[in-house]
């Protein structure tokens, strides 16, 4: 499988988070998986890369120009894919993808789950969507979401799209599952 993971590029964070990203990747090239990343050698990025590839795995980083002319790339990527544009990395990404793994990260990584959680929420696609939180720094926005849902905004398939886990095995035992078949109707569309 070719699995995204959607995680920090902050060079500002604990050490844990940077040691979790490391265990991710160790254990994404002991299952045999390939990984897709945001092509950045920094901070949580480069961490599970190299992990990945001190593994034996194959990785495939996906960056546009702006972050290479900054000289963040992980030009030691098995496959770097140079965009013209975030979207376009997000569009590649998303292509290259079987499934999507969230670690802890910024309003990036944020903006990346929101997308793909969306899309499988509306039935676009069927691909598993994890989110390890061992720390609970997404706890808050899984009330946002509960509480959008008691207020009507939100149907009950938006908790279905999503696993969340704490430890980095059950994450890929999820991953690993096929995921629940979620399609809605026009009417459940229309109440959200």
């Amino acid at each position: 499988m070719f699995i995204c993971v959607f995680c920090a590029s902050s060079q500002k964070i604990d050490r844990k988070y940077l040691d979790l990203a490391r265990d991710v990747g160790t254990e994404l090239a002991r299952r045999g998986h390939a990984l897709v990343s945001g092509g950045a050698i920094v901070s949580c990025m480069g961490e599970v890369a190299r992990a990945v590839r001190d593994g034996g795995g194959h990785t495939v980083g996906v960056i546009p120009q702006v972050l290479v002319d900054i000289e963040i790339a992980d030009t030691d990527s098995g496959e770097l894919i140079v965009t013209g544009d975030m979207r376009e990395r997000k569009g590649l990404m998303d292509a290259r993808s079987d499934a999507f793994l969230v670690l802890p990260g910024g309003i990036g990584t944020l903006e990346e789950l929101f997308e793909i959680w969306t899309s499988r929420v509306l039935g676009i696609h069927e691909r598993p969507l994890v989110v390890l939180d061992p720390w609970g720094l997404y706890a808050p926005l899984r009330r946002l979401v509960d509480g959008m849902y008691e207020q009507g905004f939100t149907r009950p398939n938006v908790f279905d799209a999503i696993s969340w886990t704490t430890t980095v095995e059950e994450a890929f035992d999820l991953l690993e599952r096929p995921a629940a078949h979620l399609r809605p109707t026009a009417e459940e569309i229309g109440e959200s």
